[in-house]
């Protein structure tokens, strides 16, 4: 009924910010709400550059911005399926602003990126399940180059036009691929509580020995991250998660504490 009284009291001939209406209160969305999955996926790249920071003096970060029509609805004959486009299209200012307290951002978009990559001849992959530099890394290489390279005018006696200044050197360096540490969450309300009202220990980041899931350990079966746990062992896996074996305690020492990140070559 309310409902109805506000259609017939609002003059719908009038501009909306000249409609009568309740102004509202106050702004209940002053922060812009990003999905989980996709908060803990540009939290993965911010702590990657932070860790960077600790070992190179960055003072430039180059970020791709995407803008993609996927739009459907619309009618535009340049929209696409938002397949592919959209989960990285959301965040990029929440990631922007995040990099802006590391060091200077400048953002370039994809064409400008493709043209740069093209002139430097660095080959790109379009299968993301490729882990390769050409499917990876070519890009962020070329972004990174934007620094020292630059599509400026040029003005001669013979003509007129655009054509990259300055001067880069890419040369080979290893290729990494930087994932999280595969941690189980705790599922509580799976387990069944055993004799004293106690249920069994599942899931989360801690071990009952002092150490953490994620961290890097020295083993008498090489060197590994720690993956779990038992009542006097720790379980101890390689970088593609293939456990290196359960050993005491007492034969594992600590390297570094887990920073979230895991590395393979």
């Amino acid at each position: 009924m309310r409902r109805g009284r506000r259609g017939r009291r609002i003059n719908r001939q009038l501009p909306f910010n000249l409609r009568a209406h309740r102004q509202k209160r106050f702004s209940n969305r002053r922060q812009g709400k990003l999905a989980p999955s996709i908060r803990a996926n540009r939290q993965l790249e911010l702590r990657v550059v932070s860790e960077l920071t600790k070992i190179y003096p960055i003072t430039d970060i180059y970020f791709e911005y995407i803008k993609a029509d996927v739009d459907l609805t619309s009618g535009r004959k340049g929209a696409k399926s938002g397949k592919g486009f959209s989960p990285v299209m959301v965040g990029q200012k929440w990631a922007i602003e995040q990099l802006s307290q590391l060091a200077t951002v400048h953002t370039r978009f994809g064409w400008q990126t493709s043209n740069l990559r093209k002139h430097l001849r660095l080959e790109k992959s379009k299968n993301k399940a490729e882990q390769s530099p050409e499917s990876h890394a070519n890009d962020g290489i070329a972004l990174a180059c934007f620094q020292f390279l630059d599509y400026l005018p040029f003005h001669t006696s013979n003509g007129h036009g655009y054509d990259w200044k300055g001067y880069v050197k890419v040369t080979n360096a290893p290729f990494a691929v930087i994932k999280r540490p595969p941690i189980s969450r705790r599922q509580l309300h799976l387990m069944v509580f055993s004799k004293g009202g106690k249920r069994r220990k599942y899931g989360g980041s801690i071990t009952r020995h002092g150490f953490r899931k994620g961290d890097l350990v020295s083993s008498p079966k090489g060197i590994g991250y720690v993956s779990g746990d038992t009542e006097k062992q720790l379980s101890v896996s390689d970088t593609n998660g293939q456990r290196l074996g359960q050993i005491a305690v007492s034969k594992i020492q600590l390297i570094r504490r887990s920073n979230g990140l895991i590395v393979s070559h």
